[in-house]
């Protein structure tokens, strides 16, 4: 075993066998459910069936939703969106959950080269579904498959003018707005705003609808805006307050959906708790090497008061609580699948993403990641338990490398989740959810090592793909321009 001499925790491949992982999880008394050995798929869990929106399933596996931030200016697919969208047709999930994150307006975009759902737009993501289910058909004879659309407005943290930095926000956040440079005096939106944004969702669903998706992500996760919703607690008017006001955009974005693409399915990717926002640990940062990530300074004592699922003495600790009762929501809703997953790739990546190297905004890791990874599936496990009738996908399981599959196994079995996400790890082995369903023994130099720089790319204008595993981005003229930046940050 290897320590990683920067972060000071265990290097997963450096465990080697399932037997070293399983020993590392017991010395420190994480309890990440495991399987010593990999079962043939007949006799898998993984493989058992199960049936989601009238289709009926063969496998566990679900391809996480990840924003390729590389459409052209106007929103619509380029090449490399086709080509990630063909490896996920050619992955052998089950699940397709929702693609990508599509933003529904203009003003939503997170970049100006996210993709945009419009009329204009509309052909080139029909062309995305249908490549990628040309590249199902290739694989396997049948189309057991279902295939989402992700939703979303990426709110403050929209940038649809390249650079320049255009928020969406509703409500003044203590540390998020001097965090992103947000002034006191900014704008909120109004309540009339929000109900021109609940329609601009159902004319998005309905082209989804029209395309031929199987169901729509209402995306509420990672501090985007449906997130921001959540923990509008110091809002007033109708969309701020209590839980039943933050969740009216929810209720109306769905009913509008059920009345006008009858039959399209919907889920919601959330992030069912958060936790105070970190920076690097200023007395361990050096020029360019930030330290160990630490919580921003607060000291009123109410941090839950602009959080979603904050522990109120312990911010830094989620509190299950509120989930639960939007979960119950969601059952008034007739919403029967959810995608949970946790805190924001941009003020917190350690809870949403569990990583041993961070971006090049980010910070060291504060805590083995591992601990990062129990985080979620606990608590998938204690909402499955509470709400067995919805269908619940696991995040943030890539940090397990080598050991997924067994990790996968035991948590399927033990009934902590419905199906096992898969998110990064696709970036660089797109075939990777086909080689364990066949029986192959999985190529190590493929699998990811969460180097982060799927989010150092797009963080720099880049597309988002795996620039050191994948030949097509590590041999591009790209990779050379962000290994350019990454020096100099570096030098500085």
């Amino acid at each position: 075993m290897k320590l990683d001499t920067v972060s000071g925790y265990i290097r997963i491949p450096t465990l080697k066998t399932v037997d070293r992982f399983l020993e590392e999880l017991r010395s420190h008394s994480i309890p990440i459910p495991c399987e010593p050995e990999w079962l043939p798929v007949s006799r898998s869990p993984i493989s058992q069936p199960s049936e989601l929106f009238g289709r009926k399933l063969c496998n566990r596996f679900a391809i996480q939703p990840m924003e390729g931030w590389d459409a052209d200016a106007f929103g619509a697919p380029t090449e490399h969106t086709y080509r990630r969208w063909r490896h996920y047709g050619a992955s052998g999930a089950s699940v397709i959950w929702g693609g990508e994150a599509v933003a529904v307006r203009e003003d939503g975009r997170a970049t100006s080269r996210q993709l945009l759902l419009s009329k204009a737009t509309q052909t080139g993501i029909a062309g995305l579904l249908e490549c990628l289910k040309k590249e199902r058909k290739r694989i396997a004879s049948d189309d057991n498959v279902v295939i989402g659309l992700q939703l979303t407005h990426s709110g403050r943290f929209s940038h649809p003018h390249g650079a320049n930095h255009d928020p969406v926000i509703l409500y003044h956040h203590p540390i998020l707005d001097p965090k992103f440079n947000i002034p006191g005096d900014y704008p909120v939106m109004s309540d009339g705003e929000i109900r021109r944004l609940e329609e601009d969702f159902v004319e998005a669903a309905i082209l989804a609808y029209e395309i031929g998706f199987d169901f729509v992500d209402i995306k509420h996760c990672h501090g985007y805006l449906g997130h921001e919703f959540l923990s509008a607690k110091t809002r007033d008017g109708q969309y701020g307050g209590s839980l039943e006001n933050r969740t009216r955009f929810l209720k109306n974005v769905t009913e509008g959906v059920c009345a006008n693409a009858p039959g399209l399915g919907i889920g919601v990717r959330c992030s069912v708790f958060d936790v105070i926002p970190y920076r690097p640990d200023p007395e361990t940062s050096l020029p360019g090497k930030p330290g160990k990530g630490v919580p921003e300074e607060y000291s009123n004592g109410d941090y839950h008061r602009w959080a979603f699922g904050s522990d109120h003495v312990h911010p830094t600790e989620p509190d299950l609580s509120e989930a639960m009762e939007l979960f119950d929501i969601f059952r008034k809703l007739s919403i029967c699948l959810v995608n949970v997953t946790a805190g924001s790739p941009y003020y917190n990546p350690h809870i949403q993403r569990p990583a041993l190297y961070p971006p090049s905004d980010g910070y060291l890791p504060p805590e083995d990641p591992l601990w990062g990874v129990f985080r979620q599936m606990n608590a998938v496990r204690e909402l499955k338990r509470c709400f067995p009738d919805i269908v619940m996908i696991g995040s943030a399981l890539t940090y397990l490398q080598d050991f997924l599959p067994n990790v996968a196994q035991a948590a399927l079995r033990e009934g902590w989740m419905d199906f096992v996400g898969i998110g990064r790890m696709v970036l660089a082995y797109p075939s990777y959810v086909r080689d364990l369903l066949e029986g192959k023994p999985l190529d190590r130099k493929k699998i990811c090592r969460t180097f982060s720089d799927c989010t150092t790319a797009p963080r720099n204008g880049f597309p988002s793909g795996c620039y050191p595993l994948d030949p097509y981005y590590k041999k591009s003229s790209m990779a050379k321009d962000l290994a350019q930046i990454k020096k100099g940050s570096s030098a500085n």
